[in-house]
């Protein structure tokens, strides 16, 4: 099994919609550093849901990837948001993935508490200039994070 992180505005999809969904649709990544993650992805990894560009941004609970990457049809519909122009059915560069929800936290682990963490000084989210989405995460900097909620 493998370790992500992903990150979501809570006003998109928030952990606490994933909990009461059950599963949903993790789509309109338009990175394709990020994309290629996804694609690596496989059923039963898990990651840590990051809630990102609100009022306290952190990591909010934990999800698993419950499918194998497939296109994403945002990628299609012109009145998404996520809409791309250049992609076509035959020809559709973005990838999405089916999630389910794991974990909510109580407390949301603030990104000012990560950076403080010496075990996650490598982790690409408490990098200077780092913007992906979605990134890998060693087993050791998930079990330094989940060590946080002690």
């Amino acid at each position: 099994m493998a370790y992500w992180l992903m990150k979501s505005e809570p006003d998109e999809l928030s952990i606490t919609d994933l909990e009461r969904l059950g599963h949903a649709r993790w789509d309109g990544v338009r990175n394709y550093q990020a994309r290629n993650f996804i694609r690596s992805m496989a059923a039963g990894d898990q990651f840590f849901f990051y809630h990102s560009s609100c009022p306290e941004p952190g990591i909010a609970g934990v999800a698993r990837i419950d499918s194998e990457a497939y296109p994403d049809p945002t990628a299609l519909d012109p009145a998404s948001h996520y809409h791309d122009p250049k992609a076509s059915p035959e020809k559709n560069p973005w990838s999405a993935i089916d999630v389910g929800h794991v974990q909510t936290f109580s407390k949301v682990i603030a990104l000012g508490t990560l950076k403080l963490q010496s075990a996650l000084a490598e982790l690409a989210l408490v990098q200077k200039g780092s913007r992906l989405s979605v990134m890998a995460v060693t087993p050791e900097q998930w079990a330094a994070v989940l060590g946080l909620l002690r």
